[in-house]
């Protein structure tokens, strides 16, 4: 295989252990700076150059895109999936992960555990905001921060309200959030990689910091993860559109609660405090994707006219409860079942015998006009908010069907 890392940090420990690690599988492997790019478009034919040469064949990418240059390192990953390079990690992906409030916007709808959120713009929106998250104290995050930059705990409303008017007074965009008390200076880094999760750690913060980031002194200490918290940050990643991914979380006293997924996690933490190879499960994964590649169905079947990737959603009282899938005979109508939705379990390709039951919900690929007919009359009619999911959608940028074995 051979393998591109984007990245502008050539001598950074994690850029060197991803190398290592490929060249120590005998793969090739170079190291390319994402700003260094020329993209060249024409008629059916994207192309790159690098350094003012055209580049080479490479047959994967690995994005460590830098949030300072987001919008070209996600244009020149882009570009590479345009000339069916594999990538670890998509454009899309990249983008809903750099963006705090765009990657809770579509996690929330997914009913994956996030804290109480709240996004305002005007001055008289913000102590309602704050008493809808709970009240004080809140933490209040700049949407692109990183490494714990950019986060703020406020104590009281009124330091919370001083401290967003300064902000907004600054022109940044912030998010309101509720502290989750029980978890205060601690949170987990589940280290995602397909759809497993191969290394996690619990940080902890020191002294009278709040923040549990490594970059900010906090302590990693090696941790195994029960079912729920692997499954979320599983899900999470592949949500937003990622395959290597470092899920940060809380823990709650309801479970899980996401605080970010990040799409260029570092290695040095949590390969150090667990003595795992994670740079090596990255290469692994990304050579056998190579070897065997995934096909997005979203962006290369939708294409056909009259056809397209929806969901179609089975309320209380619908008449599919209680048959199966061949019964429905959606078939009939040209709608193929891509994935079962139920409560949190995914199962890909399920057998025509399955029996559906209340608030399944099903991934199809077939005539967009057929699966329409599944939306109630009432439902098209009336579109309040608790009744969206009743319809068919194509989502090409915030959809995932998951992975999994064959039902």
């Amino acid at each position: 295989m051979k393998l591109a890392i984007l990245s502008r940090g050539a001598q950074s420990y994690s850029t060197k252990r991803l190398k290592e690690a490929a060249l120590q599988r005998d793969h090739q492997v170079k190291v390319l700076d994402h700003l260094k790019f020329a993209i060249d478009l024409q008629k059916g034919i994207p192309d790159l150059y690098y350094r003012q040469k055209k580049l080479s064949t490479y047959d994967a990418v690995l994005p460590r895109i830098g949030a300072s240059v987001t919008y070209y390192g996600t244009a020149v990953v882009r570009q590479f999936q345009e000339m069916d390079v594999f990538c670890a990690n998509s454009a899309a992906g990249i983008s809903n992960s750099r963006d705090k409030l765009r990657s809770l916007q579509i996690l929330s709808r997914h009913h994956i555990g996030i804290p109480r959120t709240t996004f305002v713009r005007d001055k008289k929106d913000i102590l309602p905001s704050i008493e809808r998250v709970g009240g004080a104290p809140v933490v209040i995050k700049l949407i692109e921060g990183t490494q714990g930059i950019g986060v703020l705990l406020a104590e009281t409303v009124q330091a919370a309200e001083s401290i967003i008017e300064l902000l907004q007074s600054q022109k940044q965009n912030i998010l309101i959030q509720k502290f989750v008390a029980e978890s205060k200076g601690k949170d987990i880094r589940a280290f995602v990689v397909g759809d497993r999760v191969v290394a996690a750690m619990r940080r902890v913060a020191q002294g009278q910091e709040f923040r549990s980031n490594v970059h900010r002194g906090g302590v990693a200490e090696a941790v195994e993860l029960d079912d729920d918290y692997k499954e979320t940050a599983v899900r999470a990643a592949q949500i937003l559109g990622l395959q290597v991914a470092g899920v940060d979380m809380l823990e709650g006293a309801d479970g899980p609660q996401i605080m970010e997924v990040n799409s260029s996690p570092g290695l040095e933490g949590i390969e150090t405090c667990t003595g795992l190879d994670v740079a090596g499960s990255v290469i692994d994964y990304i050579a056998a994707q190579v070897d065997f590649p995934e096909i997005d169905i979203r962006q290369r079947l939708t294409v056909s006219r009259g056809y397209g990737v929806g969901e179609i959603y089975v309320p209380e009282g619908s008449k599919f409860v209680g048959m199966s899938i061949s019964d429905t005979n959606l078939a009939e109508q040209d709608i193929n079942v891509l994935t079962l939705y139920r409560a949190k379990k995914v199962i890909p390709n399920p057998r025509k015998d399955r029996i559906l039951e209340p608030n399944d919900k099903l991934l199809c690929f077939g005539k967009m006009e057929s699966m329409r007919h599944m939306v109630p009359k009432r439902t098209r009619v009336r579109r309040r908010p608790k009744v969206q999911d009743l319809v068919t959608e194509v989502n090409a940028a915030e959809e995932s069907t998951g992975e999994g074995k064959h039902d």
